[in-house]
């Protein structure tokens, strides 16, 4: 059960911060992209400011919540590389389904590489943490992260959502 509550943490902070990015927002990673992106930091920042107490933890977490960032952002830019290229593969008559795949494989691996990176820093961050900070600092980003992907705090729809 804890390790689903974690698993869902990072998912939220992911959705949460990659929303803030998005092109509703402005252009993939440029112009008011970069607002975003910094919005969040800042947003983010102040979460664990208000939930980690010893100020050298939250430093150390806000640095951890950076290296997050950074590979969010990081792994954004390559799946929308990867798009691009399909879109161009696509649009020649003559591509090979080994052209495809080659791209699917490596949009795959880059995906992968990328989890399992977020997932280090994960257990990186939870070692600087208690408990009761882990918990309320989750809490935090699971409502955060419901403005960018449409549930409430509980992971229910919210009341207009639902039939």
């Amino acid at each position: 059960m804890r390790y689903r509550s974690l698993v869902v943490l990072l998912a939220v902070l992911a959705t949460g911060l990659t929303g803030c990015s998005s092109h509703h927002h402005g252009s993939y990673g440029h112009g008011k992209g970069d607002y975003y992106w910094s919005k969040a930091s800042q947003d983010v920042t102040g979460l664990v400011e208000k939930h980690v107490k010893n100020p050298e933890t939250a430093k150390q977490v806000n640095v951890v919540m950076g290296e997050m960032i950074t590979e969010i952002k990081s792994a954004r830019e390559q799946h929308r590389q990867s798009h691009r290229a399909l879109y161009e593969l696509n649009a020649n008559y003559t591509a090979t389904p080994e052209e495809f795949t080659k791209i699917l494989d490596d949009l795959n691996n880059n995906r992968m590489r990328s989890s399992a990176r977020m997932l280090s820093l994960r257990f990186k961050m939870k070692g600087l943490l208690t408990a009761e900070e882990w918990t309320g600092l989750s809490d935090e980003l699971k409502r955060y992260g419901s403005r960018y992907y449409g549930k409430g705090a509980d992971g229910a729809a919210p009341a207009a959502a639902q039939p």
